[in-house]
């Protein structure tokens, strides 16, 4: 069994209160290494989120949008202004949501929920695309359901492209020979009773590759509405297939500031990158800021 361990005790990101657009909260971040730099793409908020209407409520309205931040040690980061990724169309009317990034053939993809607000069920999984991580176009609707925590694999199997999503509240795969069409839909994984995953599952950023498998980081949810971060091993050439699944969790909310914000009881991650030998996992902290936590690549064992 194998644990993350905090990089820091503190957040690494906070809100910034004379941004508007991030005043709130900034939180679920994607990851990406280039250039000797940890680029970090993360979601932010400018209202607090009031969820227990019948709908969403304009007077309650809170829009997400996807800022930008370079650090050279992985802790320290230098932010942009101005988000990277905002909502651009009817269906991103209320933001976007929980970025995941993947490098396929050199160019960038970001993979986002897009909540157009007309009812809490009215998010889909969104892509976007880049050549140089600033400037993103598409906001293309990939599957045109209620679906989120999707995020390309970055290599292509077989020729084809491999996302990874969540139909509630199962773990799924499905492939594609052009980005456009999905098929081959099918359960990975799910939920088991009685655990700290019972309630729903989903995958936390691509998963990275290892010399036995590829290392997939996700996030489970019990019965009292607590995320905690798991780990599994899918197999190299058929990333449908689990070979081994941790029964412990990696992560927890422990720190104050994981345990009280906008939404108790949460870690939540989208990104994790690998440099020098060194796993560093991304995390939301109760929807509100920030976090890093790390595990030498020697001690993941299943």
């Amino acid at each position: 069994m194998f644990r993350l361990k905090r990089l820091s005790d503190n957040p690494v990101l906070l809100p910034i209160k004379e941004h508007e657009w991030e005043r709130e909260a900034v939180f679920n971040a994607a990851v990406i290494y280039e250039n000797n730099k940890f680029h970090l793409f993360y979601r932010a908020s400018n209202n607090k989120f009031i969820l227990n209407t019948e709908k969403p409520e304009k007077n309650y309205k809170f829009v997400s949008s996807i800022g930008y931040a370079v650090s050279e040690d992985g802790i320290n980061f230098k932010r942009f202004d101005q988000p990277v990724l905002k909502g651009e169309t009817p269906q991103e009317a209320w933001g976007v949501e929980d970025p995941r990034i993947t490098r396929i053939d050199n160019k960038y993809y970001i993979l986002y929920t897009g909540f157009g607000g007309r009812s809490w069920l009215d998010f889909r999984i969104c892509m976007a695309w880049s050549d140089d991580l600033k400037n993103w176009e598409g906001h293309r609707v990939v599957l045109d359901e209620s679906n989120k925590d999707a995020a390309l694999l970055p290599e292509k199997i077989n020729g084809r492209y491999v996302l990874f999503h969540r139909r509630m509240p199962d773990i799924w795969v499905a492939y594609s020979d052009d980005l456009t069409v999905w098929y081959d839909h099918r359960i990975i994984m799910s939920p088991i009773p009685g655990t700290w995953e019972s309630k729903k599952i989903g995958i936390a950023g691509p998963p990275v590759k290892m010399e036995d498998g590829w290392l997939l980081i996700y996030h489970g949810v019990d019965e009292n509405d607590v995320y905690r971060l798991g780990a599994a091993l899918l197999d190299l050439n058929d990333p449908s297939r689990v070979i081994a699944r941790q029964r412990e969790a990696i992560l927890e909310p422990e720190l104050d500031w994981e345990i009280n914000g906008l939404v108790p009881n949460v870690v939540f991650s989208c990104g994790t990158v690998e440099v020098n030998g060194v796993y560093y996992v991304y995390y939301g902290a109760a929807d509100t800021v920030i976090g890093v936590a790390v595990i030498e690549k020697e001690k993941v064992k299943f």
